[in-house]
């Protein structure tokens, strides 16, 4: 089982160090208690687009977020992964 991360969105920033500056993603999508968080990469071939999804949730000592998912978050699983390839077909589409 994934261990629970605290959510960043919930957490005071770090100082982010002068060898290794924070990333931001590009975009986030929220649908219920899931989230995607779509990033950039830069590569030789152009740019290329990551996606990290993530469930969140709140317990007695505040807001956290898994990688691990249930059984009635798989239709939410699929309909926002269908949203985060359309923005990312979208934004392809637009830089060609």
């Amino acid at each position: 089982m994934a261990k629970p991360q605290t959510d960043p969105q919930f957490q005071q920033p770090k100082a982010a160090t002068q060898q290794q500056p924070q990333r931001k993603p590009v975009h986030e999508l929220r649908l219920s208690r899931i989230k995607v968080t779509i990033w950039e990469n830069d590569t030789d071939n152009g740019v290329r687009y990551n996606v990290t999804i993530t469930r969140l949730y709140k317990d007695d000592s505040g807001w956290h977020q898994t990688e691990s998912f249930g059984r009635d978050d798989l239709p939410i699983l699929a309909e926002i992964s269908r949203q985060a390839w359309v923005w990312i077909f979208q934004r392809q589409q637009e830089s060609e």
